[in-house]
């Protein structure tokens, strides 16, 4: 029985945590693709001494709940790892340092 419900309806909204189909989001990227050609077309054929545009910001998604917070997540631990990176380099590169920290 469950799969026969409506890709829009409310059990595949709740599961999703929003109402936006698979074409919405394509929808969305086209119209930021439109967006950055158009502003790309304009700094192209602008007088010389007009200053750029800048692009258009992105059109607003929805997403998962918990999203923001996974992705905050996976920066702080990828900041983690470039920092320990950044020392391991900088103790190989100098070994007093390795022996001061």
């Amino acid at each position: 029985m469950v799969e026969g419900l409506p890709p829009d309806g409310a059990l595949a909204r709740r599961l999703a945590g929003h109402h936006w189909e698979h074409r919405d989001f394509m929808l969305a990227d086209v119209v930021d693709a439109v967006g950055q050609l158009v502003t790309d077309f304009r700094n192209a054929n602008k007088a010389e001494k007009a200053p750029t545009q800048p692009y258009p910001e992105k059109v607003w998604r929805p997403e998962k709940p918990g999203a923001a917070k996974k992705r905050k997540k996976k920066a702080a631990r990828e900041a983690a790892e470039g920092r320990a990176g950044y020392r391991r380099i900088v103790s190989l590169a100098t070994p007093r340092y390795s022996e001061m920290g």
